[in-house]
């Protein structure tokens, strides 16, 4: 039973019930832009409307009043079959979720619905809470890769997890997808085998993305013994692997690189041979200054203004 507030809106709320599509869509329009709370049981009934169109405003205007008494009935709306009316729902999901939904995600999670379980594992991601933990880890086995890959990447949010020894495999995933997210998920992780892993997916992976994103991480860890797949990777095919690897670089310079830095300094991509620049400086070695003089002359400025900061880092650490 909806309750009237004035005539204006009893005649929407009456129209809403109204047989003719064209009705119910004036009517749910005209319910976003009147803005009344007292519309909000309407607003919520037209999320089961047959009309997929009703029901995208009626999320619209659930979004815009912003009460969060919606949110259960929203949940149901990313299990519908169209793929745009579970995109908004859950846009206006993330504007209303707090911790207090925890518990509601997580009983909707044990749902055998996929739509529903990505999403709200994309949910999770606002509450980083590690009470989801357990829920989000039995899903980085799931036999759907769009699952293991959601949840691999939900982990990430999750600040106070340290180590997490069954996502490690997922570096290795059959997936393309799974292992970009996971390559990024290690960063995060202190567990003792994560940089070798890392370190061989960065030489090995035949993804460049994978590849990409484990030199991300490796950057973020900057540990030393990743120094040998650094070298390897220093000549990868893909321009940003070798820019992000020099970056890696940047934080744990190694004297025993100095020719393959010197060499990367005349790389196709100015990108590249503005990090080698950065990597030199840092270094400090006198051996480099005659290649960062040359590279003065580079046809990009930023080369150039890389370069000119390095010969200066260098003259004043000798």
């Amino acid at each position: 039973m909806f309750t009237d507030t004035d005539s204006e809106l009893s005649q929407w709320l009456e129209m809403l019930r109204s047989p003719l599509l064209s009705d119910r869509l004036v009517a749910a329009k005209s319910l976003q832009y009147l803005g009344e709370d007292a519309a909000m049981d309407a607003l919520i009934t037209a999320l089961e409307d047959e009309s997929t169109a009703v029901q995208k405003i009626a999320i619209s205007a659930i979004a815009e009043l912003a009460n969060a008494i919606a949110v259960p009935a929203l949940l149901k709306s990313l299990t519908s079959p169209d793929a745009e009316i579970r995109a908004v729902a859950l846009s206006a999901l993330g504007e209303l979720i707090t911790a207090e939904h925890l518990s509601l995600l997580l009983d909707s999670l044990t749902q055998p619905d996929i739509n529903l379980q990505l999403n709200i594992l994309i949910l999770l991601r606002k509450i980083h809470d590690t009470q989801s933990l357990s829920a989000i880890l039995s899903f980085l086995d799931s036999e759907n890769s769009q699952l293991r890959e959601t949840a691999i990447t939900t982990l990430r949010y999750l600040n106070q997890v340290q180590t997490c020894p069954p996502a490690l495999s997922l570096i290795n995933d059959i997936d393309d997808h799974v292992r970009r997210a996971a390559a990024l998920t290690l960063g995060h992780l202190a567990d003792e085998e994560v940089v070798k892993l890392l370190s061989q997916a960065l030489i090995s992976d035949p993804d460049w993305q994978v590849r990409r994103n484990a030199a991300k991480s490796l950057a973020l860890h900057a540990n030393s013994p990743a120094i040998p797949a650094l070298k390897i990777a220093l000549k990868d095919e893909n321009w940003q692997v070798r820019k992000l690897t020099l970056q890696v670089l940047q934080k744990i310079p190694d004297i025993e690189l100095l020719s393959e830095l010197i060499e990367a300094l005349t790389d196709e991509y100015s990108d590249v041979r503005k990090e080698a620049a950065i990597v030199l400086g840092n270094l400090g070695s006198s051996h480099a200054l005659n290649a960062l003089q040359q590279a003065l002359d580079d046809p990009d400025i930023d080369v150039h203004i890389y370069a000119e900061r390095a010969i200066k880092k260098i003259h004043n650490h000798t």
